[in-house]
């Protein structure tokens, strides 16, 4: 089995950062994809699809430092769904992409990644699966 998800997109907000009760740090921001095609009357068409990103760790801590509103970044990690009840007592539910790397597509004045891309791995900041605490 297989759960992995690769999107390009740029950013709806600006990462929100906070730490966990344990001291971690996660950022939360909104990606969005866009999807064109030429339908049967020959007009063109095209959507926007919104995806809810979470980073762990370091890799939630570079997220919140160098991430901006209208950023085009490459995200790598893995489809999760939790559901939770809210004050009223409601089930809520939602679908998040838990990013293992990222890349800034647009670099502009900063140290870049040999490609010519800024890259940041949750390898290379020694995030495992157990650090995840849902």
């Amino acid at each position: 089995m297989v759960n992995k998800v690769i999107l390009i997109g740029r950013l709806g907000r600006d990462p929100e950062l906070r730490r966990t009760a344990s001291g971690s740090a996660v950022a939360n921001f909104s990606l969005a994809t866009d999807e064109s095609w030429v339908d049967a009357n020959g007009q063109r068409q095209s959507r926007t699809e919104w995806h809810n990103i979470v980073a762990w760790r370091r890799l939630g801590e570079i997220c919140g430092e160098f991430l901006k509103k209208g950023r085009l970044v490459y995200i790598e990690g893995k489809m999760q769904t939790r559901e939770w009840d809210d004050r009223d007592g409601n089930k809520r539910r939602t679908t998040e992409v838990i990013a293992s790397n990222m890349q800034m597509l647009e670099s502009k004045g900063q140290a870049q990644h040999p490609s010519g891309e800024e890259q940041v791995s949750d390898m290379e900041v020694g995030i495992t699966d157990d650090d995840v605490p849902f």
